[in-house]
């Protein structure tokens, strides 16, 4: 059970319950579309969704073990990694071939998908293993692509990946309901870097909590809260989403709880601990809403 725990933690196991909340707004965009779902489709996507994310997180694990970041951060539910491999340098190679096996999964799992549904979807996929790849060595030291390079990967690139892999064609509704996991997950990543400040400093990282400060990022994190919600409302307003995709704004009844925390306690890490916490919910919670009403509207 020991030598299994060593082998999960670089995957950050808990964290990838945002990839099947994402993975499920592409299924339904495709299903509203299309009104058909081939299950051992969905199941491949969904592997390659979940490679995707181990791959980014057990190589940001062993960039940030080899810099010796893991011992400057002060880990906390939400941040500063699993911390296995400080525990267990020797499973440094491990989580470095953990990644790199889950790209070869993603690698292949897409290329029969670009194989079965066409040159747009090789784009895709070429684009999110670049995200991958320069995510911690590169992305992470250039702030404006820092902040919404964690979206583009679970919103646009994810969601509109699997809506294309399961048949549906490009359109507005695809397009407008990725930006619900844009903005989220941008926040997501925009949030947690608030406890890391002074570490990731250390190690030449140019987020913005490092390079605007945290109580100017948390006035990018409200903004991009609000238009997480906005898309949706517009989307429908629009004509492009359905009325049913509404449903999403349920999450919104935790918006002036958390933009007041966050806004109020940026400087204050012990007392934002919360706020981070009701963050993730959002992440995971708003586009499955989302989905159901897609699927509701069918």
């Amino acid at each position: 059970m020991r030598s299994l725990n060593s082998l999960l933690g670089p995957m950050r196991v808990p964290f990838l319950l945002l990839t099947p909340a994402c993975v499920a707004l592409g299924v339904a965009t495709a299903y509203w579309q299309t009104r058909h779902l081939d299950g051992w489709q969905v199941l491949l996507v969904l592997i390659a969704a979940l490679a995707s994310h181990i791959a980014v997180n057990a190589l940001n694990e062993y960039v940030d073990f080899k810099t010796g970041l893991d011992l400057r951060t002060q880990r906390t539910p939400f941040s500063g990694g699993s911390g296995t491999l400080p525990q267990q340098p020797h499973l440094a190679k491990t989580a470095l071939w953990t990644g790199l096996v889950s790209l070869g999964v993603l690698s292949l799992i897409g290329a029969y998908f670009v194989a079965l549904r066409g040159w747009l979807l090789a784009l895709i996929g070429v684009l999110g293993m670049v995200v991958i790849v320069t995510y911690t060595p590169l992305i992470t030291r250039l702030p404006a692509l820092c902040l919404i390079a964690p979206g583009l990967g679970f919103g646009p690139l994810m969601v509109i990946g699997t809506h294309l892999a399961l048949g549906g064609s490009l359109s507005a509704a695809v397009v407008v309901a990725s930006l619900v996991p844009f903005f989220l997950v941008n926040n997501l990543l925009l949030l947690n870097q608030f406890p890391d400040v002074e570490a990731d400093r250390s190690v030449g990282r140019h987020h913005y909590p490092i390079t605007l400060g945290r109580r100017r990022s948390a006035v990018i994190y409200a903004l991009f809260l609000g238009l997480a919600y906005l898309a949706v409302a517009g989307g429908v307003a629009a004509g492009v989403l359905p009325p049913t995709s509404l449903l999403g704004l349920l999450a919104a009844v935790l918006l002036p709880r958390v933009i007041q925390g966050v806004l109020r306690h940026a400087d204050n890490i012990p007392q934002l601990m919360p706020y981070l916490g009701l963050n993730v919910i959002l992440n995971l919670v708003t586009p499955v809403l989302v989905a159901l009403g897609f699927f509701l509207a069918v």
